[in-house]
Parts: C-alpha cells; structure tokens; sequence
C-alpha cells in the first residue's frame, strides 16, 4: 500500500506543474473577475513561494491534493515566484474574492503585518505552513504547521561532530563552505544559527565562504564553482538545501574534487527528497537532514478543526529524521513520498 501511495504521489508531482499553470490561468494574480463559486465547497485561497526547489514542488503537490474538490475545498493557488510583493497581491486577491480561509508559505519572515491585518479585518483565518513570520500582533494568523528548522541545523551540527570525532579530528581546523538559502527565510535563519553557535563553540572551525544560494542549483553551481576556482581548500559544505547541494556537487565534479563518505570535502545537505537520498546511499552525500514537506493533510485537518468551531494548536512542528548511507536502501527510498 504504502509503495502505491508512493507512485500516486510522484504522479501528481509529475503533474504539479501542469496544475500550477491551470490554478494561475484560472485564478491568477490581476484577474479582475470573481470565479463563480460552489457554496458547497471551502474556498482556500494558497500563496507558494515558487517552484526554485523538488522540496517546493513537493509540496505545492502535497497541497493541491489535500485541498481537493473531492476532500471539499476549492483552492485557489498563486504562484509569487519568490517575490514577497506577488504574495501581498495574491492576499489581496483573496480577500476580493471572499475566501474562507489564505494558507501562506511565506517568502521572508517579516512584512505582513499590513496586508494580514486586512485578511483579518475582512474576517479570513490565515493559516502559515513552512516558513514562520514575525509579526507585532500574532492574532493576525490562526495557526502554523512546519518545521523546526534549528533542530535540523543542530541535529546536522551533531552528527558532524560525531563524524570527525571517528575519525580522530575533533581538535583539528575544520573549513566549511556554507552555502545559504533565501535570505530572511525561516529554514535559512535557523540552519544558519546552528551553524554559527557550532563554529562559537568549537575553536577550529573557521566557515571560509557564506554562498547565497537562494535554494536553487543553478546559482548554487555557479557560486561554488567560482570559489573552487581560488583554491582555498575546504573539508565540509554545509548546505541548506539538497537542490544547492546538487549545484556544489557538479563544481566539484568539474574541479576534480573528491566528496562523501570517502572524499576530502563531507556534505551536509537539508531536506532528504528522493534524488538526494540516492546520492546519500551511494555515497556522494554524508547526511541528509529531513525537512518533510507533506503539509497539504496538516492544513486540511486545521481547516476541519476551525470549521468545527474547534482551536487548533497556534504552532505544529512536525516530526522529522536524518539519513546517511548506513541507514538507507533502495527499497526505503522507493516508498517515500518525495
């Protein structure tokens, strides 16, 4: 069962794109119209961060099912193409068109106070999934449901630790390349906290290069392969997602440097989707820290509790692992979601 539920998810992965352009063309952001609406269905209007990363699209994937007609929703989705002005405009969008309830995977942690107070003045609940915000009043959100993005840093710095403790260099200089994710994001502030207390903590470790990756593989190819270009030597990368780890391994490639389990530079990467796992059960990357994107069945089953008249917890972490090459095998990935 749980290798059909697999394949059925990476279908509509396969398919997220496709269902991203119907959701823009139908509801896009502009669109002066009001769709008609079906009185019978929970209109949730959803403003995504884009499509930069297999984490992402899993999970607008992961939402477009669970906010299906067939569940009793009709969601309205907006692609902000990691602009925070398209998601104010989409909000907006929202409340023109007298939504239930806007879901929000917010590009940075601040700047809604304004636009969350007009969802609230037009009686909208506001339900945050991913990253967090910060707000002066945090009545103007229901509830959030994501992860804990400075537990997975420490959880990284931990077995990092462990790591060059077996192999007898715990008191020996450490460099890491840090390659970061969107600035102002919530995963991009607290992997970089658990990095930054780590380095304080430990008198040898030096972080020789901080990369703005912006959580992509392209622009994270092209930064580390113009730092490799140098010649400083480094011994890890720190990562903070799998799509920039996959841009540092092709610049490695290129460069001729070895990495992974039996390479000169450990890579440290977030997220744990399929393809990442395979490169961490050959070897090529040390761990994969998890950052589960499955939020689509949390947000739904918040919704359910709101229209019951139930409160819902105002914060929902949920629970997540690692993986290295000792742990995982063909089969364990297969039956994964993403």
């Amino acid at each position: 069962m749980r290798k059909a539920a697999g394949k059925r998810f990476r279908l509509l992965c396969c398919l997220c794109s496709v269902l991203i352009l119907v959701c823009q063309a139908l509801y896009g952001c502009g669109e002066k119209d009001v769709p008609v609406r079906d009185e019978k269905l929970i209109r949730v209007g959803f403003s995504q961060v884009g499509s930069e990363s297999d984490w992402r699209m899993a999970n607008t994937a992961s939402m477009i099912s669970a906010l299906s007609e067939s569940s009793g929703f009709e969601l309205i989705f907006d692609n902000a193409k990691q602009r925070q002005e398209n998601q104010f405009l989409a909000i907006r969008n929202f409340i023109q068109q007298d939504v239930d309830y806007i879901v929000l995977a917010p590009i940075a942690e601040s700047g809604w106070d304004d636009v969350l107070q007009e969802a609230k003045n037009a009686g909208i609940p506001v339900i945050i999934v991913d990253r967090q915000i910060d707000v002066g009043d945090e009545s103007l959100y229901t509830s959030w449901v994501g992860s804990n993005f400075l537990a997975e840093g420490e959880r990284a710095i931990r077995w990092l630790e462990g790591a060059i403790q077996q192999q007898g260099r715990l008191n020996q200089p450490l460099r890491i390349l840090h390659i970061q994710g969107t600035d102002g994001a919530t995963a991009q502030i607290q992997r970089t906290k658990a990095l930054n207390d780590a380095v304080r903590t430990h008198p040898g470790w030096t972080v020789v290069s901080r990369l703005k990756g912006e959580y992509t593989e392209a622009k994270a190819y092209e930064l580390v392969r113009d730092f490799l270009s140098s010649g400083e030597p480094i011994d890890v990368i720190y990562s903070e997602n799998d799509n920039m780890s996959f841009g540092a391994i092709r610049a490695l490639d290129e460069a001729g440097i070895s990495y992974g389990r039996d390479g000169d530079v450990m890579i440290i990467s977030f997220d744990a989707v399929r393809d990442a796992l395979k490169l961490c059960l050959e070897g090529k990357i040390n761990i994969c820290v998890e950052c589960n994107p499955l939020h689509g069945p949390r947000v739904a089953s918040l919704i359910t509790q709101l229209e019951s008249g139930e409160t819902p917890p105002k914060l929902t972490y949920v629970d997540e692992t690692f993986f290295s090459s000792g742990v995982l095998s063909e089969e364990l990935i297969e039956e994964r979601e993403y």
